[in-house]
């Protein structure tokens, strides 16, 4: 079966939402141009780390030769997008991700694939071929956005990962809404 591939080559907006409560939300990748529009659901630390890792490219192209592609050092203000996301249709639970550096466009590119069985299920010591994995895909998202963008995105992502519980002072650990049992290290 071919892949279905849902193309994004100049967003008209792309950014990393939630829904639900600190503690049990739930993270997409949101992408729209015109009325076309893909939300594909993301773990936590899948965003936390597509923000730092678009930031890393983006910081390593500003030092190559001057800076040629007008790489910002901060947000655009034009670019700054607070609004929630829209109408949230789930396409896929992201699995395996991917990011990269297109040159001929000036354009950071993510390709996000659904989590397959082999994905789902690590334990399972099944020698399943690559033909067999990729069979499983039956689609993926390939978004490519330009840096002013992709300096927005990363802002905007970075905000909303850290808008979750707070940590415990002591322990570390998040701080539900209901309460917190603190469970110090042993020294």
């Amino acid at each position: 079966m071919p892949t279905l591939v849902h193309e994004f080559s100049w967003p008209d907006r792309v950014v990393v939402g939630t829904i639900g409560l600190p503690g049990a939300r739930t993270f997409y990748l949101q992408v729209r141009t015109g009325t076309q529009i893909v939300s594909i659901a993301l773990e936590k630390q899948q965003s936390a780390l597509l923000a730092e890792n678009i930031d890393e490219i983006l910081d390593q192209l500003m030092t190559v030769e001057g800076n040629r592609f007008s790489v910002p050092t901060g947000t655009p203000i034009e670019l700054v997008d607070n609004d929630q996301l829209e109408a949230v249709q789930e396409q896929f639970r992201a699995g395996a991700m991917s990011l990269g550096w297109d040159p001929t466009t000036a354009q950071v590119v993510i390709e996000a694939h659904p989590i397959t069985a082999v994905d789902a299920d690590d334990d399972d010591d099944d020698d399943e071929s690559l033909d067999e994995e990729s069979a499983d895909e039956t689609e993926m998202l390939l978004v490519r956005m330009p840096v002013g963008t992709a300096r927005a995105f990363a802002k905007r992502t970075r905000e909303i990962v850290g808008a979750g519980r707070p940590t415990c002072p002591l322990c570390g650990y998040p701080i539900d809404a209901d309460g917190h049992i603190c469970t110090l290290p042993e020294a």
